[in-house]
């Protein structure tokens, strides 16, 4: 049987079976098995019936295999695909790729044919133009030859805005190619970057590749957001639309997570002040005068450039914070931090003050300097001694704890609940 290609029209197998059938005539071969046997059965002799028709069999099937052979090889080619085993080398991954830019040849053959034939004739008529106007201007004009004149002004601004719009054309087709030979293949791009690339502005790139995309030069063109860069495949728009989703994710997360924090501050302020309202007249009024000295600590930090004594302040500025909470928190405490407020931060105020005014002189002698260190020194002493003084203030609470935890073990003893008992268990 005769085997033909998936992709052949009728008329191609038809020629094929006409082929074959040349090389080798299945009627012929018929012919000759039926006249062996014939003959056999007329003398009655059947002893080289077999060898004789096993001889033909194998005599036919030699010369359809030659002939098989000889047509493909004369037909190689002719199909439609390639031939032998040269489809195996087809690269198909080249074949799967989409097709992400326009054909240019038409364009460009398009542009330059409106250019030729604007600029050409639009020339001529202009020499009738000038031709024309000579004349008129050395005799007489008629009615009819300034009507001649006019229709030539005419055609000369026609064509000639036919040859000026063809050489926008191919200007554009040019530009296009400068993006693609810039792209070299890439699906994204940076739009100022591709401008520096081909010597133009921001600008007038964009005005360029919006139109390209609107006229489908980028077959599969897009714009971000911000118009900052050119994607040129369907797939990597994607990519860049689902990274600008979790990144707004991302985004409402973190305002959501600053309006709670904000709303949180919030509340605790308002807790916060309402105890303070709370409070006995006396300790609210030495706790505002807490929160005026801590804001004169931050501006005397700000005014400060030093990063040494800077830190130094900033430490001050949050042991004088943490003190007062704790007030806060235990008002019982507040005659703790008598001292404090009586002598230690006006005291730590006054040598900022100082150290800010000769901080600001512009000669720094020995004096200065010397004046400067030791104040630097003063408030590590008095770091040291905030320290102690916020430690103090826990110390019944260290106290209490202390004491729970003794309260604890011995419960646990009696129980038999200790390490010890666990390990013995309990004997």
């Amino acid at each position: 049987m005769i085997k033909y290609n998936d992709c052949m029209d009728p008329f191609q197998r038809r020629k094929k079976g006409r082929n074959m059938r040349n090389y080798f005539d299945w009627d012929r071969f018929g012919e000759d098995i039926r006249r062996t046997v014939q003959d056999a059965v007329d003398s009655m002799d059947f002893r080289s019936l077999n060898q004789t028709i096993t001889d033909t069999i194998n005599s036919a099937a030699g010369s359809f295999k030659k002939s098989k052979k000889d047509y493909r090889r004369r037909t190689a080619g002719n199909g439609c695909g390639t031939a032998g085993n040269d489809w195996a080398k087809v690269d198909l991954s080249k074949l799967k790729q989409p097709m992400l830019y326009a054909g240019t040849g038409g364009k460009k053959a398009a542009a330059m044919a409106l250019s030729i034939i604007g600029l050409g004739i639009g020339g001529a008529f202009l020499v009738g133009v000038i031709l024309t106007g000579l004349t008129m201007l050395l005799i007489e004009s008629s009615t009819g030859v300034m009507f001649g004149f006019l229709s030539l002004v005419m055609f000369t601004v026609i064509f000639g805005g036919v040859g000026i719009v063809g050489m926008k054309k191919l200007g554009r087709v040019r530009r296009f190619q400068g993006y693609l030979s810039e792209l070299q293949g890439k699906e994204y791009c940076n739009i100022s970057e591709l401008a520096k690339r081909t010597r133009k502005k921001d600008k007038a790139v964009l005005k360029d590749l919006e139109w390209m995309i609107d006229k489908r030069w980028f077959i599969e063109g897009h714009l971000d957001d911000n118009n900052t860069c050119l994607i040129t495949s369907h797939d990597a728009y994607e990519a860049y639309r689902e990274l600008m989703r979790k990144q707004d994710e991302v985004r409402r997360n973190e305002e959501e997570a600053t309006k709670k924090k904000a709303w949180e501050k919030k509340t605790m302020e308002e807790e916060r002040a309402k105890k303070r309202q709370q409070m006995d007249p006396q300790i609210r009024s030495m706790m505002e005068a807490g929160q005026a000295y801590i804001q004169k600590l931050r501006a005397c930090n700000d005014a400060i450039p030093g990063e040494l004594v800077s830190e130094k302040i900033s430490r001050m500025e949050e042991l004088t914070k943490r003190i007062f909470d704790r007030v806060e928190q235990d008002p019982d405490s507040v005659d703790d931090i008598e001292r404090l407020m009586e002598y230690y931060l006006p005291t730590a105020v006054k040598l900022l003050e100082a150290y800010e005014e000769l901080d600001h002189q512009p000669v720094q002698g020995e004096n200065i300097l010397n004046s400067k260190k030791e104040i630097e020194d003063t408030l590590d002493t008095l770091n040291i001694a905030f320290e102690k003084l916020l430690d103090d203030l826990f110390q019944e609470t260290a106290w209490d704890v202390s004491s729970d935890i003794t309260v604890l073990k011995m419960m646990l003893a009696q129980e038999g609940l200790t390490e010890d008992d666990f390990k013995t268990g309990g004997k």
